[in-house]
């Protein structure tokens, strides 16, 4: 039993509408589902993914318009790697990320693989990395993007922690991954790499210690969590008696319609999701009209006159 990679990203914006325009305009990725927080029904929750929304291919926003902006620091989710083709992907995003006056890094080398890095309009910390034609995500033909120059769906991510070894413990003896390789960052602090699954591109977790910083301040521009794939809810339930023996706590089994979730935070306090593959996006939706208009899980659907009467047009 293994966790098989990334599933999604979820980080946090207070301005919905830019944020829409940003992801699916500036970097072509597909809304695939206009939800809510169904903990929290005043705020949307919005999905990036590619044709489908498949699982692997996802950033997601919770939309808090009270949110303070971003602090990075230890006990964080401090970057943000998306996949693309090639080196000559990364050339094109290049003068793509220029004509919209969006601030970039050159094209550099990260453990070997071609990557440039950005930030979106809330100073989300964001990169591109080549992944020379390993499986992935399909992007979505009715993209202001090319299809050969699309985004593919996640990379990897980047904790900022403490205490290395406490989140390297449970990375590795709790769920599974294997330590690979190190490198220096650009400041010159060495980050640990952590795969999963298959290894490469979309299943690895990078770890910076940095105890020389001040704790995150967790709100809009950062990320609120990550998650993990599995294929279905019996997996789940087995990782759920794993973290559970490795005395860590865990939610239960939370039907998210969509995909199904167990949470936990690791000893640094960074947020871990599980979450299965299916059913997906296309449950409640046409395929070929996903994120059109408000989607609502049957448990919600009759509140929706008053969901959505507290909610922002978009």
């Amino acid at each position: 039993m293994e966790l098989t990679g990334l599933h999604h990203v979820t980080a946090i914006t207070r301005l919905a509408a830019n944020n829409v325009n940003f992801y699916t305009k500036t970097l072509g990725m597909r809304l695939v589902k206009k939800t809510v927080n169904q903990d929290d029904v005043s705020a949307y929750h919005l999905f990036y993914g590619d044709s489908v929304g498949h699982a692997g291919t996802e950033m997601t926003f919770f939309d808090w318009a009270q949110a303070a902006p971003n602090r990075n620091g230890i006990g964080a989710i401090s970057a943000t790697a998306l996949r693309v083709a090639n080196r000559e992907t990364l050339i094109w995003w290049s003068a793509r990320l220029d004509s919209f006056s969006i601030p970039r890094g050159e094209i550099t080398e990260i453990t070997g693989r071609p990557t440039l890095q950005f930030t979106d309009p809330e100073g989300q910390a964001l990169s591109l990395v080549a992944d020379d034609g390993a499986p992935g995500g399909i992007p979505w033909e009715g993209s202001p993007v090319p299809v050969e120059r699309g985004i593919k769906g996640l990379d990897a991510v980047t904790l900022t922690v403490q205490r290395l070894a406490l989140t390297a413990t449970v990375l590795t003896d709790t769920l599974g991954f294997r330590q690979t390789h190190e490198y220096k960052d650009a400041e010159g602090h060495v980050v640990v790499v952590f795969e999963t699954g298959r290894g490469g591109p979309g299943t690895e977790v990078h770890v910076a210690e940095r105890p020389d910083l001040p704790p995150a301040r967790q709100g809009a521009g950062g990320v609120h969590h990550v998650a993990f794939r599995v294929p279905d809810r019996d997996q789940q339930s087995e990782w759920r008696r794993r973290i559970i023996g490795a005395g860590l706590p865990v939610s239960e089994q939370i039907d998210r319609f969509y995909f199904e979730s167990i949470y936990f935070r690791e000893p640094n306090g960074i947020l871990f999701e599980i979450a299965t593959d299916g059913p997906g996006f296309a449950t409640d939706e046409d395929p070929a009209h996903l994120g059109e208009s408000l989607s609502l899980p049957p448990f919600l659907e009759p509140r929706r006159a008053q969901i959505e009467a507290g909610l922002r047009p978009l």
